[in-house]
C-alpha cells in the first residue's frame, strides 16, 4: 500500500483536536486525542513531550488569534489597550481552555515571543524592569476572568418573584442594559491603563473611548 498523501498524524492536527475535546467537554486526555485521531496512544507521543506538549500545543493555537501587531500600535498604553482585547477575544472563543492554560507553565516558543514583545513595549517606555511582569500578570487576570464572565450568562443573578431584602439588586439589575461582560471589561481596563500610566513610563495620550472588543 502506499503512503496516505496526508499524515495521519502531526502537531497541528494533535493540537487541533484535544482543543475540539476542550471545547466540547472541558478536558482532554492523551488517549481521547488519539481515538479520535484514530491512532494509537503512543503514536502521539512520538510527536508530542506528553501531555504538557499537548497542552503547549493548544496554548498555540489558541494565542495564535490574539493579533500581535496590535503591540505595534501608538502610544504605548493604546497598544497595551488592544492587545488586551484581542488577547479576551481569542480566549473567550475558547473558555474550557482557560483554567488548564492559566494553571500549566507557560513553553510554547511563539507564546513566549508574544510575551516578549510586550515586554519590550513597556520596557522602551520606561517601566521599571522589576515592575514588567507584574503589570503583564495583571493584565492577564482582568483579560482572563473577563474571557470567562464572557462565556457566563448575560443574567448572572436570578431573584425570585417577591424576594424580599433585594430590593436595591433588583433596580440594579434591571437598570443594567445588554453587554453587561464588555462594559465591566472597559471599566477595569480604564481603571488598570490609568493606573499603569502612574507606574513611570513615558506620558502619552490616553487611548480614545473603546465600547467592547470587536474593535480590537
Amino acid at each position: 500500500m502506499g503512503r496516505p498523501r496526508t499524515p495521519l498524524l502531526d502537531r497541528e492536527r494533535i493540537g487541533a483536536t484535544a482543543l475540539e475535546l476542550l471545547d466540547e467537554h472541558g478536558e482532554f486526555s492523551v488517549p481521547q486525542v488519539a481515538r479520535r485521531l484514530g491512532v494509537q496512544t503512543g503514536s502521539v507521543y512520538h510527536h508530542v513531550d506528553g501531555r504538557a506538549g499537548v497542552i503547549e500545543l493548544v496554548r498555540e493555537r489558541v494565542s495564535a488569534s490574539i493579533d500581535t501587531a496590535t503591540l505595534d500600535l501608538g502610544p504605548w498604553d493604546t497598544a497595551l489597550a488592544a492587545w488586551a482585547r484581542s488577547y479576551r477575544a481569542a480566549f473567550a472563543a475558547h473558555p474550557h481552555a482557560i483554567p488548564l492554560l492559566m494553571t500549566s507553565p507557560v513553553r510554547a516558543p511563539k507564546v513566549l515571543a508574544q510575551y516578549e514583545r510586550a515586554v519590550r513595549l513597556l520596557l522602551g517606555v520606561g517601566f521599571p524592569v522589576e515592575r514588567v511582569m507584574t503589570v503583564i500578570t495583571a493584565l492577564e487576570n482582568l483579560v482572563l476572568g473577563s474571557a470567562l464572565d464572557l462565556a457566563a450568562p448575560e443574567t448572572m443573578w436570578e431573584l425570585p418573584a417577591g424576594s424580599p431584602g433585594t430590593e436595591n439588586l433588583a433596580d440594579a439589575l434591571a437598570a443594567t442594559g445588554p453587554g453587561r461582560a464588555d462594559a465591566a471589561f472597559e471599566l477595569a481596563l480604564a481603571a488598570f491603563m490609568e493606573h499603569c500610566r502612574t507606574l513611570g513610563p513615558t506620558p502619552s495620550h490616553p487611548p480614545d473611548a473603546h465600547p467592547g472588543p470587536s474593535g480590537a
